[in-house]
């Protein structure tokens, strides 16, 4: 069985940073790399770098917001736009937002995931994220027997230590025991964190506002996650935070997460 190695990024507007993008990909020879926020219609995807590069882009995105892709030099099989019985957004007529899309690459099932963010907890997105992550898992009950990733923004701090103040959270969301017992649930169908163990914290974060210089102070949180099944947790060879494709000039909110698979 090939090795892969496989990133999650938030990269908060793909046309805005492909140049940060194709530099990643090149610089950490990634072989699948889960995009969210791409921020852009199919066809406002700048896809000719990435396919010089000997890159297959498979995404989905419906206007200027939400968006996810997968960039792949391993091959791109068996794409499915969403997950089946996902929600979507809205009232009277729920419409699907582009939060979820899978393919098979070099033998690994990876979904690139942009769970809603929740808002509030008194918000309609609130309820709307847990709908949404209670039917992501009932899917996903039938992936975890098979090499299957689920990466991406989960917005959620699992742990009281991914946040850089557990206080400062106390009436938000991402931390609420609801928000938690949802993550927790794929961890108890057999789901694995795969980054955490060469990862550990406490402050080992891959989000930090843009707000009053929270990167510069590292006052941020850990909300980007890739969850492997047991065929894939037993293939994890390492893994790594690129914390520093957070810093400089035009860079993400987010840092990417690479798991090498053996």
């Amino acid at each position: 069985m090939a090795s892969v190695r496989l990133a999650t990024w938030n990269v908060n507007s793909i046309r805005s940073r492909i140049d940060r993008v194709e530099a990643f990909l090149e610089r950490h020879a990634i072989d699948v790399l889960a995009v969210q926020e791409t921020k852009a219609r199919e066809e406002q995807l700048p896809l000719m770098g990435l396919q010089s590069a000997g890159y297959d882009v498979a995404a989905v995105g419906y206007d200027q917001w939400n968006g996810v892709a997968i960039i792949s030099r391993v091959g791109i099989e068996d794409v499915e736009v969403g997950f089946p019985d996902m929600p979507g957004f809205g009232d009277p007529e729920p419409k699907a937002e582009a939060r979820a899309i899978g393919a098979t690459c070099g033998g690994v099932r990876v979904w690139s995931l942009y769970v809603p963010n929740g808002r509030k907890v008194d918000d309609p997105h609130y309820v709307y994220k847990l709908d949404w992550l209670a039917r992501l898992r009932a899917a996903a009950s039938a992936w975890v027997g098979e090499p299957t990733a689920l990466v991406g923004d989960w917005n959620i701090a699992p742990r009281d230590e991914d946040v850089y103040d557990i206080a400062a959270f106390a009436k938000d969301t991402h931390v609420t025991p609801p928000e938690r017992a949802a993550f927790q649930a794929f961890l108890d169908d057999g789901w694995s964190d795969l980054a955490r163990p060469f990862t550990p914290g406490p402050e080992v974060y891959t989000y930090w506002d843009y707000y009053r210089q929270r990167f510069e102070r590292n006052r941020g949180m850990r909300i980007d996650f890739l969850l492997g099944s047991p065929a894939l947790a037993e293939r994890v060879l390492g893994a790594e935070i690129d914390r520093e494709e957070r810093a400089g000039k035009g860079a993400s909110d987010h840092a990417p997460v690479i798991v090498d698979l053996g």
